[in-house]
């Protein structure tokens, strides 16, 4: 009785195994098509010292507990900016520092390309003015002012 138990399992297990092997092929993905050839892009050394940039004026609005302040910033520069960083600072009308935020682009900004800041500061009584700093891995930038970044 054991014997023939274990004789129809061996047989069992052979169909199956067979069958898995003639029915995978149908269920196999095919090979992905090659992806449409996107041109890599090509290595911009990045700017070391001072670096010239566009932005739009920063406009702070109020969004619910928070102040959103929004900046477009475009790279003027023939190199490429590495670790872009934007800090935002709130005074009271002494003067005195009471809230801010930091903001980082973490891939290098290309020649030409445009990057959008958006900086989330917690809203707190006092809050009278801001300032903006723009630094970047390599050194400062010089930032000019514009109305409209295309």
């Amino acid at each position: 009785m054991a014997l023939a138990r274990l004789a129809r399992l061996l047989v069992f297990t052979a169909a199956t195994a067979f069958a898995v092997t003639l029915v995978s092929p149908a269920f196999a993905q095919a090979p992905a098509a090659p992806a449409a050839a996107a041109k890599p892009k090509k290595y911009i050394p990045p700017v070391k010292g001072v670096a010239k940039v566009q932005m739009t004026k920063p406009a702070p609005k109020p969004d619910g507990k928070d102040i959103v302040t929004v900046i477009k910033i475009k790279n003027m520069m023939e190199g490429t900016i590495a670790g872009l960083r934007v800090d935002e600072y709130w005074y009271d009308k002494a003067n005195k520092m009471v809230a801010g935020d930091t903001q980082r682009v973490r891939t290098p900004i290309q020649p030409g390309e445009i990057v959008t800041i958006t900086l989330r500061t917690p809203r707190t009584p006092g809050m009278n003015s801001s300032q903006y700093q723009i630094s970047h891995a390599n050194g400062t930038i010089k930032a000019e002012a514009v109305s409209k970044i295309e």
